[in-house]
């Protein structure tokens, strides 16, 4: 079993040989302000089992030994990795299967929002339940969205055909 992934725009697509190794969720400023989000999901996978398939990856240098890899038209974050490191961490959300690599650990919880636990008791308010597509304006926007589906293509974006 491969694991595949990419960004939202679909310019930039990955293979992982093996599922990512100690997934986690990071919480460190860095992770943070990468993500623009709270944490940052992680897994590592060994620089021999870990392809680019399309495109090219962009780097920032977050500090002098780490380098984030991410999609320069879309700002998709793809890959945390120590230069001179055996392994790339890949962002398990934007593996097309995401579901598929639960975390199993906390890192640099010292930088955990101190209200973390409390998200989850919060209210849903984009669905009444479950089954619930969440309104309109969500049906609007899954129906016109323009991001790259969860799975591999051969062209994208697709060939419009008359």
């Amino acid at each position: 079993m491969s694991f595949a992934g990419g960004c939202q725009c679909g310019a930039v697509r990955y293979r992982a040989a093996k599922a990512p190794a100690e997934p986690h969720l990071c919480h460190c400023r860095m992770c943070q302000k990468a993500a623009g989000n709270y944490f940052m999901p992680l897994g590592g996978v060994m620089h021999e089992d870990f392809e680019i398939t399309r495109g090219e990856v962009a780097y920032f240098h977050s500090s002098d030994i780490v380098r984030r890899g991410f999609c320069a038209r879309c700002g998709t974050p793809l890959i945390y990795e120590t230069i001179g490191g055996e392994h790339v961490a890949i962002t398990l959300g934007s593996l097309d299967r995401p579901e598929d690599v639960q975390p199993i650990a906390h890192s640099d919880a010292y930088a955990r929002m101190p209200w973390f636990e409390a998200l989850f008791s919060l209210p849903n308010e984009g669905a009444k339940d479950a089954t619930d597509s969440g309104g309109e304006r969500y049906q609007m926007i899954r129906n016109t969205n323009h991001q790259h589906p969860d799975h591999d293509t051969s062209v994208w974006p697709e060939e419009k055909t008359a």
